[in-house]
């Protein structure tokens, strides 16, 4: 089973105290940064400290949670070595992974239920990087990932 970090704003905090419960009875272990209730709360920063932890290798995989899901991949993937990809759907989340080797997966508490989200997170966490004639992209991600790293910065 994966280790995963979590985490949310005010508009997705009961999407995401569904899917901790969910994946800690998948028997996967998570780990929650927050958000903890509904008062409002700046999902950047909440976005920062999950893609942080899952790019140093602190946890398998991530998942963040906001209203659109937009705000939440676009700070995770500031942070180099971040793949986040915006699921919607089932297909999606597989093809975030197969397609992408990405590890980390962000959905949206205003455009999807709870139900689908399970379905989606099961999916994504199901998923392996296929490889083959997607190999060569990530490659060129990594590659344009390590370009534009800031110096100094771990790898």
């Amino acid at each position: 089973m994966a280790t995963i970090a979590i985490g949310c704003d005010d508009a997705a905090f009961h999407l995401k105290q569904r899917l901790v419960e969910f994946l800690a009875e998948s028997g996967h272990e998570v780990k929650d940064f927050g958000c903890h209730s509904e008062d409002p709360v700046d999902y950047p920063d909440i976005a920062l400290e999950v893609a942080q932890a899952v790019a140093r290798g602190e946890f398998e995989s991530g998942i963040l949670t906001c209203g659109t899901g937009l705000g939440m991949s676009i700070t995770a993937n500031k942070i180099p070595g971040v793949r986040a990809a915006q699921c919607h759907d089932v297909y999606s989340a597989e093809r975030a992974r197969r397609g992408s080797g990405s590890a980390r997966r962000w959905t949206c508490a205003r455009v999807i239920g709870p139900g689908l989200a399970e379905k989606v997170v099961e999916a994504f966490l199901a998923a392996d990087f296929q490889g083959g004639t997607s190999a060569p992209k990530v490659s060129k991600m990594n590659a344009i990932d390590k370009r534009f790293r800031a110096p100094g910065t771990a790898e």
